[in-house]
């Protein structure tokens, strides 16, 4: 900051007068494009360069280059994660030292005393995460530069400045999802297909779907529904792990075997496995009704992909696609499973239980549940029981349940 008013005499030679960074300059540039295919970082990369360039001081180059091809909605730990072949075939001609993290994780070492990037938005368009990146880097001494900020003037001005870039990149990033959402919810709605289709359909392209026409990324994806696998014994096949589930009340494990045992009826490419059979039992796609929003967007570590609970699926009015079931053997199948699992963490007092209220044609189905408390249902009642359950607890219900009539 500049001083308006200095002392009355010289005192530009006392040893105090001044305060300067030993360490020798060393800037380094981070920037981050979107998309390899509906961007073109060949270009963009260099770019973000020369602009942030315009900040290095005369004579200065980057000490080294950190950019990343992903989207700027996810944290540092999970950008950068595509394989290094995949930067090689993208011919980008800055090189790359790493990505944000290797950047937050290397700066220190490397002596690292300014990051210079285009804009706010190149760190992250989370307003978080660019400020987490910041905070994380002023603990060790480094300034980060965005050039198209004003030089000069006030450091709060310079501060405002930063902060309503940063509020323009998180309500864009909030409008884009907003956007995206709704016209995947549209998607599903009119019946159209997301993603692979279940083991008994296959996808063939809506003939009374909108034209694809041209875009700003090129032609859009033409709009697909889900229909009948050619082989028809693949229906057979997964209504009937529903049913054993349904109604058998088997494990996957059990399942896979009574499949397994009559390939010509059950046939599957590979073999049956356990995520492939408890997938298919808890996909409600097989109700006939296309259904989205039941995974969570990917901000979790790699390989860990959560289930957004039922209340926030989307699920199309009608039925669109030929049902395997029916919605409601669906349900029930869910609630057995539920059951199932509640069982397994209960350390078998809940199986007792519910081999218990089997004999009386009863379910007996999680409905909530608290560190110390989970409530059930039996049939038409409700319990409350502790977690783990007590022995004596387990023998009074049994008990009850026996003297149902």
């Amino acid at each position: 900051m500049f001083v308006r008013f200095g002392p009355p005499i010289d005192l530009s030679d006392l040893p105090n007068y001044t305060v300067t960074d030993l360490r020798p300059r060393v800037s380094v540039f981070v920037g981050r494009v979107s998309t390899k295919d509906n961007q073109m970082p060949g270009t963009s990369i260099p770019r973000q360069v020369a602009y942030a360039s315009d900040r290095l001081e005369p004579g200065e180059e980057f000490a080294a280059f950190f950019w990343d091809v992903e989207s700027g909605m996810l944290p540092p730990e999970l950008r950068g994660l595509g394989p290094q072949e995949m930067y090689d075939k993208l011919a980008v001609p800055t090189p790359r030292s790493g990505g944000l993290q290797d950047l937050v994780d290397r700066a220190g070492h490397l002596g690292v005393t300014h990051v210079l990037a285009e804009r706010s938005d190149r760190v992250a368009r989370h307003m978080l995460t660019s400020l987490t990146v910041e905070h994380e880097l002023e603990k060790l001494g480094i300034e980060v530069v965005y050039a198209d900020e004003p030089v000069g003037g006030t450091e709060s001005g310079r501060l405002r400045a930063r902060r309503s870039s940063q509020v323009d990149a998180e309500l864009y990033r909030a409008n884009l999802m907003e956007m995206s959402m709704g016209g995947q919810i549209q998607h599903a709605v009119q019946g159209w297909n997301h993603g692979s289709p279940p083991y008994p359909y296959a996808v063939e392209v809506d003939p009374n779907a909108p034209e694809s026409r041209p875009g700003r990324f090129g032609v859009t994806r033409p709009k697909k529904r889900l229909i009948p696998h050619p082989d028809p014994r693949r229906f057979d096949a997964a209504r009937e792990l529903c049913r054993l589930r349904r109604e058998e009340h088997l494990k996957g494990t059990e399942i896979i075997a009574v499949l397994a045992a009559e390939p010509d009826l059950y046939p599957i490419d590979g073999r049956w496995t356990h995520s492939l059979v408890e997938g298919l039992i808890a996909n409600p796609k097989l109700t006939g009704h296309q259904v989205y929003n039941r995974k969570a967007p990917r901000t979790r570590k790699p390989g860990h992909s959560a289930l957004n609970p039922v209340s926030k699926w989307s699920w199309s009015p009608n039925v669109v696609h030929e049902p395997v079931i029916s919605l409601q053997q669906w349900k029930e199948a869910q609630e057995v499973t539920a059951s199932l699992r509640a069982g397994a963490n209960g350390g078998g007092a809940i199986l007792r239980i519910r081999a218990a209220a089997e004999r009386r044609g009863l379910t007996v189905a999680p409905v909530s549940s608290t560190a110390t408390h989970t409530v059930y249902r039996i049939g038409t009642r409700k319990i409350v029981l502790p977690t783990p359950v007590p022995e004596a607890i387990v023998q009074q219900v049994v008990a009850e349940l026996k003297g149902t009539a």
